[in-house]
């Protein structure tokens, strides 16, 4: 067990996380040149173009070092995206060490330190790697001065690489071998071991990645989940390479895969314990948590008889994707279609680009909402995430909305900007901390309502790219929120119904009112839409009808004859408002819920 390395790859989004895993690869001969590719540990399309990894993945790696001992790496990388840092909790909780990777032009960031406090919290020992020390902005003094005021680490113990040209990788290896400690357990123990990710095969079913903590696994022994409580026979095990390696077995401190029949991730949860059935271990191991969706939205084909196609493509992502629910939802305007939950809105972007390019659906997708706790009058408590859902007012107590603690990085000279943007956004308490010289880290707690649209996209813009933004849940506080209907013509549209503050309100009805207008064609009678709060009119835009000239043919004669045509046509054109119908394009849904999207 000595000779074994568990440790996965921790940093900010973007900061070469996936190259260094490829330089390792590649140092420790894990893969052929003809079969390399950058980013080889990204497996879906959308990861190599946004350059993001989405999903964490695992190799073990067989590493020798000058001296001639041989040892056992079992690498994990992990997302940089704080919607997945749920994913990153469970691949902490597989290692025993980390590589903390800072870029050497950005530095410290918002998710470096709150990777950082997971780590610490699950007892790792971290080893700072300053990367893209090739790049003329790169400043390696300056990082470790950061790594040492913002990480209270040591900085001389940085390794100074970079991950595109593989300068400093062997110094990486032997400082993995060096620093980070080796696994501890007792392969004798009652079997104890941790799924920290699962993915889907089509032949194999569900294949689940695992860390064994203690104890024993091997072929054909019937194992016990006991988070889920349900049994499986092993039917095959063994390390993961590019290829999946079968063993005879896993001991204590190994890191590898198990196939055991399983048919969907949701038939069991990632952080699960495995124990055997016939000897099982008295606990679970600690440190077991439930994926939280936080966003939720409705997503309607653009075409009805696309629908058995969007059940069919959903079924499919969900049983890769243990994070993802739904359920099903209908609309007047827009058909059947399905009330989803997501970790965050690059998940729901992420969904939502896979369901077009892997199943080609066009999708409409409602505006984004979180989930708020209701107290009504007769003492009963609700949760509601969907505005169809939403009582009448009449009958709520009181209403509670999600708050996040928000960690906002920026250079100093953009704090007046930050802050200001802050409070745009209901921020409550601000408080500033100066990291190190010109580096500035603002914590407030605001909304997570107020975070899912345009914040990060604000922030980016204010601080020309250099702020960064990480958040943790905190707790759910009062509010004062109401449900805006959308009347075209006095009819309210279901679709376009939403949940906001109040002071937010009048802003946002009348930007989906100006956009209907203009997406909307004319009709032969005015048309009202108004954004209405209970029988509030907020905000109103009006589509002016076309006008026919029915004295066109007059040629002369007394006024009378003329008054008498127009008051005919207003008599009909009144008629025509009362009965005739407006028809809303598909187009003016995507280009209002688009728009706020924007």
């Amino acid at each position: 067990m000595k000779h074994i390395r568990n440790f996965c790859i921790i940093a900010h989004i973007d900061h070469g996380k996936s190259t260094l895993a490829d330089r390792l690869i590649q140092a420790c001969g894990g893969v052929t040149q003809r079969e390399f590719h950058d980013q080889i540990l990204d497996s879906m399309d959308i990861e190599r173009e946004r350059g993001i990894t989405i999903k964490s993945n695992t190799i073990t790696l067989s590493y020798r070092t000058p001296e001639g001992q041989d040892y056992l790496l079992n690498l994990i990388d992990t997302p940089g995206h704080v919607d997945f840092s749920h994913e990153v909790r469970r691949s902490l909780m597989a290692c025993d060490g980390a590589l903390i990777v800072i870029d050497a032009s950005q530095g410290v960031e918002a998710q470096t330190v709150a990777n950082l406090y997971l780590a610490l919290e699950h007892d790792l020992e971290l080893l700072p790697v300053i990367n893209k020390i090739d790049l003329p902005a790169a400043d390696v003094d300056r990082v470790r001065e950061e790594i040492d005021a913002d990480l209270g680490l040591d900085p001389f113990a940085a390794i100074p690489v970079s991950a595109k040209t593989g300068v400093g990788i062997d110094d990486v290896l032997a400082g993995i071998v060096e620093k980070l400690p080796s696994p501890k357990g007792d392969a004798s123990a009652p079997l104890k071991a941790l799924v920290f990710d699962a993915h889907f095969d089509s032949y194999r079913g569900v294949i689940l990645q695992c860390r064994v903590m203690e104890g024993t696994l091997k072929i054909r022994d019937t194992i016990h989940l006991m988070h889920s409580n349900r049994d499986f026979v092993v039917d095959e095990l063994g390390y993961n390479q590019l290829k999946l390696s079968p063993k005879q077995q896993l001991s204590a401190g190994e890191v590898g895969y198990v196939v055991a029949g399983v048919k969907s991730v949701q038939d069991i949860e990632i952080g699960d314990t495995i124990t055997l059935l016939e000897h099982p271990a008295t606990e679970p191991i600690p440190g077991y948590q439930i994926a939280r969706q936080v966003v939720f939205s409705s997503i309607y084909p653009m075409s009805t008889d696309k629908y058995s196609d969007l059940v069919k493509a959903l079924d499919k992502l969900a049983i890769n994707d243990a994070a993802l629910t739904y359920e099903k939802d209908s609309s007047a305007a827009l058909g059947f279609g399905f009330r989803c939950g997501f970790l965050g809105l690059l998940h729901l972007d992420v969904i939502q680009e896979r369901l077009q390019r892997e199943f080609d659906i066009g999708l409409v997708i409602s505006a984004p909402s979180v989930k708020y706790q209701l107290v009504m009058k007769d003492g009963t408590t609700i949760d509601v995430d969907n505005p169809s859902y939403w009582p009448d007012p009449m009958k709520i107590d009181s209403a509670t909305e999600p708050y996040i603690k928000a960690s906002i990085l920026t250079p100093e000279q953009y704090v007046g900007p930050v802050m200001e943007l802050c409070r745009e956004h209901r921020s409550e308490s601000q408080t500033m901390n100066y990291l190190s010289a010109g580096r500035v880290e603002i914590t407030s707690e605001m909304p997570l309502g107020e975070v899912l649209f345009d914040f990060y996209g604000k922030l980016k813009m204010l601080t020309r790219g250099y702020g960064s933004f990480d958040y943790t849940p905190i707790e759910y506080r009062d509010t004062d929120v109401v449900k805006v209907d959308i009347l075209v013509n006095k009819e309210p549209v279901d679709t376009l119904s939403y949940l906001v503050h109040r002071d937010k309100a009048r802003t946002r009805a009348l930007r989906y009112c100006e956009r209907l207008a203009q997406e909307i064609p004319r009709h032969q009678f005015k048309i009202p839409i108004q954004g209405v709060i209970g029988g509030n009119i907020i905000a109103r835009t009006t589509i002016q009808p076309y006008r026919k000239d029915v004295t066109e043919k007059l040629y002369g004669g007394d006024v009378t004859r003329k008054k008498k045509l127009l008051e005919k046509q207003k008599k009909g054109k009144a008629k025509m408002k009362q009965f005739g119908r407006v028809n809303i394009p598909q187009k003016a849904f995507v280009s209002v819920l688009r728009a706020d999207k924007d």
